[in-house]
């Protein structure tokens, strides 16, 4: 009986493949971290064959793991990196150049420009001009790349973020297609027409024929080949990784909240059917259903939290692994006045400035290994603050928040957090939100969930941390910390 389902959760770090059931169970796991690509300061590349090889190899392995024929595998669901961006060869599959990685910012000087023109971009696609989207990606490649345009026009290239890619693959290249979550990401996709916009099309220059086709996010998206997979299923549910992370914890009504700490954090709020902007944040598509409306979502974007642990480990070299950072921090009672702001790539919400630089403050001759992690781990409970504090200001305030990610392991960051928002936080008892909401997606998709309220139903709370005691001092310390990163930046 087919009754399993293969979530691809393809990350900025590494690629993920789970086997579950239809009542969101992990039956088995597999994970392969890949190669990290920095040719000058501020650039982030990824190779995107070896995401697909990493991809692959997970997705075999974790078919084997589960111990199950892969004939039971009923569906696949595909969650991803957003705004990532692949140009390749429509014929051959060749990649003209490396993804560049949402966290790139080569690009920032052409959306200065869009900014300083009109407020179309945001009105239109939701979002601010900035070089962490698809659009101003894909035009760097196209004037960067030799003859890179020149065969765009004609046809030969096309684009998609790490969704299209997957799939243009896992299908042999015969589906060329993306869903609205992912779309909605490219600054390149009007949400009040719900299709590409061809004035932002031609202000970046972008051949209309370089874009995906457009489908629901539990459509089938075709059948994979057996022998890259080890399955052969069809693709029935797609979603951008905080969309599916969204969906996943089963907020699928308005004003429900859910915060992924992953390499980024990515706090979205539900707002229904209606679009609305927000001064600072993003408005994004969290999914559209076949024969739906768009449900629409507003996001804060925060571009390092759990990737500065790893830089804690991989440049620094002063923690071997993550799970050390909860026992360290704790050493110590409290931060002791060292402040970590780790723009490595500059800041996302609601500050959306690219020349800020990481900083670190306070230090003295007393100050350890231990002040570093826990300003880190404090860093990550900061940013969400003052996305909220933007959300707060617009009629978003939250009433609780539910959180997945690895940093969520840590108790200290999240007791932390509960007591700079001043709510619940709750940790879903399905620590993988997001590779299960493509799953629940796909199973919708394929029939095996019938509504997407049995999803919220079936949620379940692992861990729910309250407010404790007043961290005002310390957020007041961390916006002079701010305030003298922004100092750095102007010298």
């Amino acid at each position: 009986m087919k009754r399993y389902i293969l979530s691809l959760d393809q990350g900025t770090t590494s690629s993920r493949a789970i086997v579950f059931d239809a009542q969101g169970k992990t039956i088995a796991t597999a994970q392969e971290e890949f190669k990290q690509y920095f040719p000058q300061p501020g650039w982030v590349e990824h190779d995107p064959k070896e995401i697909l090889d990493s991809q692959f190899a997970c997705a075999r392995e974790a078919v084997k793991a589960a111990g199950i024929s892969p004939d039971e595998i009923a569906c696949i669901g595909i969650s991803n990196q957003r705004e990532t961006t692949v140009v390749w060869d429509r014929n051959t599959g060749e990649p003209v150049y490396n993804a560049i990685v949402w966290q790139c910012r080569r690009t920032q000087d052409f959306a200065n420009e869009l900014r300083s023109e009109s407020d179309e971009f945001k009105q239109k696609t939701g979002l601010l001009p900035d070089a962490y989207f698809s659009g101003p990606k894909i035009k760097w490649i196209l004037d960067n790349v030799p003859t890179a345009r020149d065969r765009a026009k004609r046809g030969e290239l096309i684009f998609g973020n790490i969704d299209s890619w997957l799939i243009w693959n896992i299908t042999g290249g015969k589906v060329h297609a993306t869903e609205a979550s992912n779309a909605s990401r490219t600054m390149l996709y009007n949400l009040q027409t719900a299709k590409w916009d061809d004035d932002l099309l031609a202000r970046m220059d972008i051949p209309k024929r370089m874009m995906p086709e457009i489908k629901a996010a539990n459509a089938n998206f075709g059948m994979s080949k057996k022998e890259l997979l080890g399955v052969e299923a069809p693709i029935h549910g797609v979603l951008g990784d905080q969309q599916a992370a969204l969906f996943g914890q089963g907020c699928d009504q308005s004003g429900m909240a859910k915060c992924t700490y992953g390499t980024g954090g990515f706090l979205l709020v539900n707002i229904g059917t209606a679009p609305h902007l927000v001064p600072g944040l993003l408005t994004t598509v969290a999914w559209q259903l076949q024969g739906q409306a768009p449900v629409f979502a507003v996001e804060g974007a925060i571009f390092i939290t759990g990737a500065a642990i790893q830089w804690l480990r991989d440049g620094l070299g002063i923690i071997e692994s993550s799970d050390q950072t909860e026992e360290l921090a704790s050493s110590i009672e409290s931060n002791e006045g060292v402040y970590f702001v780790p723009a490595l790539v500059g800041l996302g919400t609601p500050w959306w400035n690219s020349d800020v630089r990481g900083t670190i403050v306070g230090l003295t001759r007393g100050s350890s290994r231990a002040h570093l992690v826990r300003a880190a781990l404090e860093a990550m409970a900061y940013q969400v603050k003052d996305v909220a504090e933007q959300m707060s200001a617009h009629k978003l305030a939250m009433k609780e928040l539910r959180v997945d990610g690895g940093a969520t392991r840590n108790k200290l960051m999240l007791q932390f957090q509960s007591d700079l928002l001043e709510i619940p936080i709750l940790r879903s008892g399905q620590v993988e939100a997001t590779a299960w909401g493509a799953a629940a997606m796909a199973a919708l998709g394929q029939g095996l969930i019938k509504e997407p309220s049995e999803i919220s139903a079936a949620w379940l709370l692992d861990h729910e941390f309250s407010p404790q005691k007043s961290r005002a001092t310390e957020y007041a310390g961390w916006k002079r910390a701010l305030k003298g990163a922004f100092a750095c930046a102007e010298i």
